[in-house]
């Protein structure tokens, strides 16, 4: 399976590669970027793909780069920037989804970790340290909209960022930590139904504002109408949209110990998120 993961990862870097502004470089950026998919796709160090004598079986580039000028590189803004025209090719875009599911899922680091940009904060089961991948998945593996922060950056405050990059229409499923008015105006700005459960169900509202969406979503949820919580249950989808990114070789399954800080933690799960989308490639590619 790595082979063939690799033969369309590799087929797609050359392709943007073909037509990127190369810069004055003596490494072009695709070659950058092939050097780290490939250390990523093994589970390996960066500097571990540097060595010709660890591309068994594909033929590498005919220079490899160092280990300190591949740091160098992968930080700058055209690394960046290929690596997003490479998503556009690789991701899968349905023309619409009608329902969307949002969540985030926990990548954790070792307590006694040396990250300085790792924090405590809540993940699966209780209170641990690393960041946190924030998510929207409609029917694709592949996410509409992504982000990654440290643990203790609230949901809900990704969660806006998140819904500005939505632009179609439908309904946006959340579990109650999402359960905010402003995030039921915002999502509405942007042609979605907001629903989230709330903390404590069947009690009143108070006497403060609340959004319309938000009420519309409590009747959806709480009233005698069964379609509210039928569509709910979908939301239960991004749980096998997060178990399908970590249950192959070469998966998002954890945080190696070489991958520490917040600007290497974002683009680890980047790479991964490109390999599970040439993952879907073949899938669809053996359903044809």
């Amino acid at each position: 399976m790595e082979r063939e993961l690799w033969k369309i990862i590799s087929r797609q870097v050359t392709a943007v590669d073909r037509h990127f502004t190369k810069g004055q470089y003596t490494h072009s950026i695709g070659r950058v970027v092939r050097v780290y998919l490939w250390a990523v796709l093994h589970d390996r160090p960066v500097y571990w793909a540097c060595r010709r004598e660890n591309w068994p079986g594909v033929r590498p580039p005919n220079v490899l780069p160092d280990q300190s000028r591949m740091s160098r590189r992968l930080r700058q803004k055209d690394t960046q920037a290929f690596l997003d025209e490479l998503t556009q090719r690789l991701f899968e875009r349905p023309e619409c989804d009608l329902v969307k599911m949002l969540d985030g899922k926990p990548l954790t680091v070792a307590r006694h970790s040396q990250d300085a940009d790792a924090t405590y904060g809540y993940g699966a089961g209780g209170m641990c340290r690393g960041y946190k991948l924030h998510a929207i998945y409609g029917k694709s593996s592949t996410p509409l909209a992504w982000k990654v922060h440290p643990i203790n950056i609230a949901e809900s405050m990704v969660a806006r960022d998140l819904i500005k990059e939505l632009t179609d229409e439908g309904y946006l499923l959340a579990d109650k930590n999402y359960d905010r008015n402003p995030l039921y105006d915002l999502a509405h700005t942007h042609g979605h139904q907001f629903v989230a459960p709330r903390h404590k169900p069947k009690t009143g509202l108070g006497h403060r504002h609340h959004s319309p969406q938000r009420v519309r979503a409590i009747a959806l949820l709480e009233g005698p109408g069964t379609f509210g919580r039928k569509l709910f249950v979908k939301r239960r989808g991004i749980e096998s949209r997060f178990g399908h990114l970590s249950s192959f070789g070469g998966g998002l399954t954890c945080l190696p110990a070489w991958v520490r800080s917040l600007p290497r933690v974002r683009l680890y799960v980047h790479a991964k998120l490109l390999i599970r989308a040439a993952r879907d490639i073949i899938i669809r590619q053996g359903a044809a």
